[in-house]
């Protein structure tokens, strides 16, 4: 299909990016407590996560009442961010993106990857957090050193977490403003009461406790109380002029799944995501989605849905059955959390089994992938799980992988052409401890990351592939229309 050619335009957005000096300092708690304040004043925040992490965006998803969408430079390209953050920013006041870990910390030494390489794309301000347990005036020669490492980052404007008190914030205050003359936004003082409980090397997801809105609305009363939210909103609206790369409207794509007449749901925005016409009924692509099963960039459903499918949520943690699919997306999150309930549902195990026994396609990542072996061992405690792979994990108490993964395809396998690089992301404490199958069953080479076993990722059967790697579907565009496909093929299989 012949597109038309993709005009340059300069383009302006009130937001500001929210970092650190490193993990740990305060971003969450200030973007999600920033977030929810600004919408009980009425505001709309169009909220967006810089790095893989699903966890704090579930938290700003829920403060800002949508979604929130992903900004990472190692997973998705350049001219991609900017259309995306674009498209999603439309019909809201301002965007709120919060970095990952501190401010300049990136893959190699030129700053690939960074929160600051992001900031700079986006031309967007910098608030910077700032631990200030145990120190004074040398808090301002670090905010100065951050300042003066690149200057085409524009830092303007501090906060200080954990401040002892009046004096110490005072302190901190006086000596950053004199020095760096930028505005201190705002103190929050060392919390009593721990809000956010930490699970792992993120919070805790918002979906495993009821409680997620009430600790919403305590946060954003701190925040309220304690920084300077006007003073916020000017820095937002100094936003500079970004080179978005915008694309007229083009003709659908057509895929030989056929016209669609009736789409399920539309993304939030039309030129958000590129849509497929699609022939005759929407194929089913189930979602298992729960406490158990939760990590799931919302691109990646959206571009589904844009591809032709109709999205049909399950869980076996409330039901029996799986409902009539043409295929089945089993995401991350952490199955050792529910491991009794999800061993106890002998049927629903059994019937995916049974499922992808008969051929319906099955895409599974990480808690996905741990779900589809034999077992899962936890201390002296096992767990049956639907026995579809002969693998066997147990859960450690340090990461057994953690951060960017690069694959390459270099077996057959149900969605992805032998040859195909993958970049995507891992995060797990398990660890396979058995695998009693044939290393040809491993479709991936694993370039960087630690994968399954032996440098090998993907574990294949039938038309079922499970890996450890996340992948992002603006990232890897073509994941989408290849799972609408296989659906589309099962379904002419059926009865």
């Amino acid at each position: 299909m012949e597109q038309n050619q993709i005009q340059q335009k300069k383009t302006s957005f009130p937001g500001i990016i929210i970092s650190a000096l490193r993990g740990g300092s305060g971003k969450t708690i200030s973007s999600v407590g920033i977030t929810a304040a600004l919408v009980k004043r009425g505001k709309i925040i169009a909220p967006f996560k810089k790095g893989p992490d699903y966890i704090d965006a579930g938290w700003l998803a829920l403060a800002a009442d949508r979604q929130c969408y992903n900004l990472d430079t190692f997973l998705i390209q350049k001219e991609t961010i900017l259309k995306s953050f674009f498209c999603y920013s439309q019909a809201s006041d301002l965007a709120v993106i919060e970095g990952n870990r501190g401010l300049y910390d990136s893959i190699d030494r030129d700053g690939k990857t960074s929160t600051a390489e992001l900031a700079k794309l986006l031309d967007l301000p910098v608030i910077l957090c700032i631990d200030g347990t145990k120190t004074t005036r040398t808090m301002a020669a670090v905010v100065l050193g951050c300042q003066r490492f690149d200057p085409d980052v524009r830092i303007r404007g501090v906060i200080l977490n954990r401040v002892a008190g009046k004096r110490h914030e005072n302190n901190l205050r006086t000596c950053i403003e004199h020095y760096c003359r930028i505005p201190v936004l705002g103190a929050i003082p060392k919390l009593r009461k721990q809000a956010f409980p930490e699970r792992h090397m993120g919070l805790v997801p918002t979906p495993e406790h009821a409680w997620a809105k009430t600790s919403i609305s305590t946060i954003a009363a701190v925040i309220s109380k304690h920084l300077d939210l006007d003073g916020i909103l000017a820095v937002a609206r100094s936003a500079g002029d970004v080179a978005s790369k915008e694309q007229p409207a083009r003709e659908e794509q057509r895929v030989e799944v056929a016209d669609r007449n009736n789409a399920s749901s539309t993304p939030p925005s039309d030129v958000c995501v590129e849509k497929y016409i699609v022939v005759g009924d929407a194929p089913k692509i189930g979602i298992i989605r729960d406490s158990s099963f939760q990590f799931y960039y919302p691109e990646n459903l959206e571009a589904l849905e844009a591809a032709g499918a109709e999205l049909i949520f399950t869980s076996p943690l409330t039901e029996t059955a799986v409902p009539p699919v043409d295929a089945l997306y089993i995401g991350g999150g952490f199955p050792e959390t529910h491991a009794k309930q999800l061993a106890d549902n002998i049927t629903y195990r059994n019937q995916i089994r049974d499922l992808a026994e008969k051929g319906l396609p099955i895409y599974a990542e990480c808690g996905g992938l741990m779900y589809l072996g034999e077992r899962l061992l936890l201390d002296e405690d096992t767990y049956a799980m639907v026995g579809l792979f002969p693998l066997v994990f147990d859960l450690h108490k340090r990461p057994q992988g953690h951060g960017y993964t690069i694959i390459s395809v270099d077996h057959e396998n149900p969605f992805f052409e032998v040859g195909t690089e993958i970049r995507g992301h891992e995060f797990h404490y398990s660890k396979a401890i058995e695998y009693r199958g044939s290393m040809d069953l491993l479709a991936f080479k694993v370039q960087r990351g630690a994968g399954l076993i032996d440098g090998r990722d993907g574990i294949c059967r039938k038309k079922v592939l499970a890996t450890y790697t996340h992948i992002h579907s603006l990232g890897t565009p073509l994941w989408a229309k290849s799972m609408v496909e296989n659906a589309v093929s099962y379904r002419k299989t059926q009865p």
